[in-house]
């Protein structure tokens, strides 16, 4: 069981890499457009080419999809997605971008992201962990566990690269390893403060 507090777990921050605009598109097409929570997403892109990565996923979603400026609000039912080359993190209300050091070799990162959500939303914040290949974000995961946050990974059996949620397991005390249609649902029920009645992770690991 997790949530027992019932905490209105209302913001939602996102990781993915290798096969994760996949994940990302079915996810939030699985989303309710009246979705009680602030979403942002750092996916691994290059910093050259432009991917159009908003409009693809709003193809698959009902909720707003967009890259902000800097300094642009941070509200519940949209999806904040970082631009390229350019780190995403959230103040309290916030977004901010920022050309910082590259992390794990990339920019944006996830870990910046997971961090500033972790200082700034507390245990208000649920992290999750998608397809990818690497670490990124598995720090991040860890801070937010740390400010009374949530940890979840995609099941890496579901992944199309499980290299990030596998290590994220093995590294982290995440609270919840799931499908993404059971995600989908219960990112909606921690928006709302409910409580989650879930397998350890390491039995789903295993089943």
């Amino acid at each position: 069981m997790i949530n027992i507090e019932r905490i209105r777990r209302n913001v939602i921050t996102i990781g993915a890499s290798a096969g994760g605009v996949e994940a990302l598109s079915f996810l939030f097409s699985l989303l309710p457009r009246d979705v009680p929570a602030a979403i942002a997403i750092v996916l691994h892109r290059s910093p050259v080419f432009e991917s159009r990565l908003p409009s693809v996923l709003a193809r698959r979603t009902r909720l707003r999809v967009v890259e902000p400026a800097d300094g642009e609000p941070f509200e519940l039912g949209a999806i904040y997605a970082a631009p390229r080359d350019q780190h995403l993190v959230l103040e309290d209300g916030v977004v901010r971008l920022s050309r910082g050091p590259k992390e794990h070799r990339t920019r944006p990162a996830i870990d910046p992201l997971f961090r500033s959500a972790a200082e700034a939303y507390g245990e208000r914040v649920v992290g999750v962990l998608l397809s990818g290949f690497g670490d990124d974000g598995v720090p991040g995961l860890i801070e937010i566990k740390k400010a009374g946050g949530l940890s979840i990974v995609q099941d890496p059996k579901e992944a199309l690269h499980a290299s990030m949620p596998c290590t994220a397991i093995r590294d982290d005390d995440v609270d919840a390893v799931m499908k993404l249609g059971d995600l989908a649902a219960a990112l909606v029920d921690l928006a709302n403060g409910e409580m989650l009645d879930v397998k350890p992770p390491e039995a789903r690991a295993a089943s």
